[in-house]
């Protein structure tokens, strides 16, 4: 199986932190991740409608009946529980009042699907106690194999000839259920044209407007709607960048689904030959290059920031990406095997604009690797396999 990048920190946090809060999207490998690293962790699922009864009806007596260390998987199902293990912490009551081992770190790991709730829940109880990372499905520089038609989930991988089923099953059993329980959707039929919609306007400028007219629902609504898909992972809204700019520029943020192959499967695209065919080929290379951007960040303990750029006259680069010694990387996203050097003015022009800035220009094709080459004046152009294996 893969060695996921995030392990080595996760293990030095194991030995620092009473527990460990690791989110993400649900499939990304979460619980496979941690119970690699700690095999002899009993496990405990709060979605099991029993174990969250005993749960919710009595935590103190719940959590003094597991064996730590432990797993608890999905805690946005009962937040409830973080203050009562706090307390445990606090009282460093792990060895006396539970079964089990009486060391004092590495006993709690706690992982949760709706980053958003739980680091509320985190940040009120938590504070000081928990080290909080964050995991995407799997990354290029991890197995090699992920790619714009499949995108990164670690089941899809493993069998690719049964990914249409499984993202099937994927949409209606985990996205659809918590949808259910984040907020309460009146009409699913719409919902579904809802996430179809967005499917359709992956890499374009959000307007909320144009997407609930069609799905006949109110602008609100879609400000929930998007919200909820935000807070479970599937989706990103890439901000616009407009530092040391003076003149008028978009504001409004893209929308990029956060698997290039939930989008293809949304978008009926089976196959390689018709991936290469369909129009929107090059939003959907774009989506997976922002997911390889944020994976590589979030895996090496950055910040997240991925910006892009458009003016009103026109002027647009894909994506912008702070980089070490005040230096922004420009990056343009080409799905194209064949490369010219025109397709470097984009970034030669935004270059220009930016007066006192470091920049690092980036042109990412679809070429195969190895595929490293100067493409013109300062611009460096990589097949997509060759950039993200640096």
């Amino acid at each position: 199986m893969w060695d996921r990048e995030l392990s080595s920190e996760l293990r030095k946090a194991l030995k620092q932190f009473p527990a460990i809060v690791l989110t993400g999207p649900r499939r990304a490998g979460k619980t496979f991740l941690l119970r690699n690293l700690v095999p002899d962790a009993s496990y405990c699922l709060l979605e099991d409608p029993d174990v969250l009864a005993r749960a919710k009806a009595d935590p103190r007596a719940f959590l003094s009946s597991l064996r730590l260390p432990v797993i608890l998987d999905e805690i946005q199902n009962c937040p409830e529980l973080l203050p009562f293990i706090r307390t445990r912490i606090d009282l460093r009551s792990d060895s006396a009042g539970s079964k089990g081992g009486g060391k004092k770190f590495g006993n709690w790991l706690i992982t949760g699907s709706q980053e958003f709730p739980i680091m509320k829940g985190v940040t009120e109880s938590m504070a000081g106690r928990a080290a909080v990372f964050h995991l995407l499905p799997l990354s290029f520089r991890e197995t090699g194999k992920t790619s714009p038609l499949l995108g990164g989930f670690p089941e899809v991988l493993k069998k690719s000839s049964g990914r249409q089923t499984w993202f099937r099953s994927y949409l209606q059993t985990y996205i659809e259920r918590d949808i259910r329980e984040i907020i309460n959707v009146r009409d699913m039929g719409a919902y579904r044209v809802f996430i179809q919609m967005l499917a359709q306007r992956n890499g374009h400028v959000l307007n909320k407007s144009e997407i609930a007219a069609p799905v006949g629902v109110k602008v609100p609504t879609i400000t929930q709607w998007l919200s909820t898909l935000e807070i479970t992972n599937q989706i990103v809204l890439v901000k616009p960048y407009f530092r040391n700019f003076e003149k008028r520029l978009i504001k409004s943020p893209k929308l990029y689904f956060l698997d290039s192959g939930l989008l293809c499967h949304l978008l009926n695209i089976r196959t390689q030959t018709e991936l290469d065919e369909h129009p929107a080929n090059g939003f959907i290379f774009e989506s997976y290059l922002v997911s390889e951007l944020l994976k590589s960040q979030i895996n090496r303990g950055e910040a997240r920031e991925v910006y892009y750029f458009r003016d009103e006259t026109g002027l647009e680069v894909d994506f912008l990406v702070p980089r070490k010694n005040q230096t922004l990387e420009l990056i343009e996203a080409k799905y194209s095997q064949t490369i010219y050097p025109n397709m470097a003015k984009n970034l030669l022009s935004l270059r220009k604009n930016m007066v006192g800035v470091r920049t690092l220009l980036t042109l990412i094709h679809r070429g195969k690797p190895p595929d490293q080459q100067k493409l013109v004046d300062d611009v460096m152009a990589y097949s997509y396999q060759s950039y993200f294996e640096k």
